[in-house]
């Protein structure tokens, strides 16, 4: 399941439905996953309808799931990835595993990301990426070895091949992806050329 993960999320926050459909319209054939955060307007109508329409053409998750209740609701809406900001209870990963959805919970520590894999997380998102830096991830390398670490906030396509070469195996990315001006005009040209600007930064030699 979690060879077909892409190692880029696009992660939408704040966004009304018209905004989420004309980045998912835009985007859906690039390699790369979606994330519609819990903190959006009507947020799990807006996943169900999401799910409906792209889901067949690419992977689509929630975030900012923080509880076993957050998680039930976005499960129910089709989801097929979960992230969170914090580390999440055994019985979230669980319940991800018995519905085969996947699991990116949160940690700043290498005894937390340790902690989550041995829980069952899928992976683990080290956040915020930019505090602990590039140096986090190719520390870990030599006691852990290579763990399916995502590499989320502060990181732009200025960094980002950084993190990549430092033992990121998967990037997430929000606001420093899209221009307001190119979503709220519908700009489709300019948002496919942002994703895929930023995959081939990603493409470290």
């Amino acid at each position: 399941m979690i060879s077909e993960f892409p190692k880029l999320t696009v992660i939408l926050r704040g966004y009304e439905f018209e905004d989420l459909d004309t980045i998912m319209d835009a985007i859906q054939h690039e390699d790369c996953a979606v994330e519609v955060t819990l903190n959006s307007p009507d947020v799990f109508n807006s996943l169900e309808k999401l799910v409906a329409k792209y889901g067949d053409k690419m992977m689509i998750g929630a975030g900012t799931v923080l509880n076993l209740d957050d998680a039930r609701k976005v499960i129910d809406c089709g989801v097929k990835f979960l992230l969170s900001p914090v580390m999440l209870e055994t019985e979230v990963l669980q319940l991800c595993q018995e519905n085969n959805v996947i699991s990116v919970p949160a940690a700043m520590t290498p005894t937390e990301v340790q902690a989550l894999f041995t829980k069952g997380a899928d992976i683990v998102k080290v956040f915020p990426a930019n505090v602990v830096g590039e140096p986090f991830f190719k520390g870990l390398r030599g006691p852990l070895g290579d763990l399916p670490l995502m590499a989320v906030g502060g990181v732009s396509i200025q960094n980002v091949s950084s993190f990549i070469e430092a033992g990121a195996s998967y990037i997430g990315v929000g606001s420093a992806l899209f221009a307001q001006e190119a979503v709220k005009n519908k700009d489709k040209v300019t948002l496919v050329k942002n994703v895929r600007d930023f995959l081939k930064r990603m493409e470290v030699k």
